[in-house]
């Protein structure tokens, strides 16, 4: 019992430190903090956060400290010549279309509503068939460089803008690679108050983990090459880098069909009429709808706090 309690302790913690202290941009409320920051996940990356090498300490990180990602810079051409082709055949589209399995992506389906859409190349140990079949020379690439964790082709349209958020799991850091955009800084993203802009050919690196936000201000569309880069750590926060990533594996979502998909993008299919059904209930019936969502929040927790219980034994074991 008293290490269940020790750990509930420390998660508070942990949650408050990422709502009120971490970085310069702040929630704007609580609420937005529930919706927005994914506060179940904050015990186990304010872990990584106090793990990680000096050089990944920062809402921007330098590319020039992670010499081997130089091999995308270099052939950043053949890469944008394999995205464009994705994009004049119409491949970006056809992912956010409801009927098709690559809709239901947990991680990034709330960004369709914008415009947004992406071609999946890796995933945390997965290459997708299709991204083998249409774009050969980004991923043999991709597959030579070791610290990838996984990587897409994304694309903003013209006027579009991704609302101020941040990704749940601290256990990489974000490369972005310009191949076709409009080299303006009207389209910008900015990282806990601080603004960088993309060009073709250049690169810069973040932590996804901070607030930020994405605006494209101009009339060309934004195709950049995104990437998961892992997050540089000590001895004592690999094992939690290690189950990290096995869980996002698991978020793995197909193209087209014939590809991979994992467990979350197939259970999530199967919720999706679920989850409308209880939108409509929020609408109709609010007294019922909240006691049901806290049901399942208190749940969700239970269960991440078995999941720390887990990580905080094996770290002692490891300590020892």
């Amino acid at each position: 019992m008293m290490p269940i309690l020790f750990l509930l302790f420390l998660s508070v913690c942990a949650m408050i430190y990422v709502y009120r202290f971490r970085g310069c941009a702040r929630f704007a409320t609580v609420h937005e903090y529930l919706r927005k920051g994914w506060p179940i996940f904050a015990p186990l990356n304010v872990f990584l956060y106090m793990t990680s090498r000096r050089r990944a300490r920062a809402p921007f990180t330098s590319v020039d400290d992670y010499p081997e990602l130089k091999l995308l810079q270099d052939n950043w051409q053949v890469i944008a010549a394999e995205a464009s082709q994705l994009m004049a055949s119409g491949q970006f589209i056809q992912t956010t279309a409801q009927e098709n399995a690559s809709y239901y992506d947990v991680g990034f389906r709330t960004f369709y509503k914008y415009g947004w859409s992406k071609f999946y190349c890796t995933w945390y140990g997965e290459t997708l068939h299709s991204a083998k079949a249409l774009c050969p020379n980004t991923v043999a690439l991709l597959k030579s460089i070791p610290s990838v964790n996984g990587a897409m082709f994304t694309l903003l349209p013209p006027n579009a803008q991704l609302t101020r958020h941040l990704d749940p799991v601290a256990c990489s850091l974000r490369y972005h690679l310009g191949l076709d955009t409009p080299n303006d800084p009207d389209c910008f993203i900015s990282v806990d108050g601080k603004r960088a802009f993309w060009r073709n050919g250049h690169a810069f690196m973040f932590d996804e983990t901070y607030l930020h936000y994405v605006k494209n201000d101009t009339r060309q569309y934004r195709l950049i090459l995104m990437c998961d880069i892992d997050r540089p750590v000590n001895i004592l926060g690999r094992p939690v880098n290690w189950l990290y990533k096995k869980f996002v594996r698991l978020l793995l979502v197909p193209n087209l069909p014939g590809d991979q998909s994992g467990p979350f993008n197939r259970l999530f299919a199967r919720l999706m009429p679920t989850l409308n059904r209880a939108k409509r209930l929020k609408k109709t019936n609010p007294r019922l709808y909240y006691p049901l969502k806290w049901l399942v929040n208190l749940s969700l927790i239970s269960t991440l706090l078995l999941v720390l219980t887990l990580v905080f034994r094996l770290l002692i074991a490891v300590v020892n």
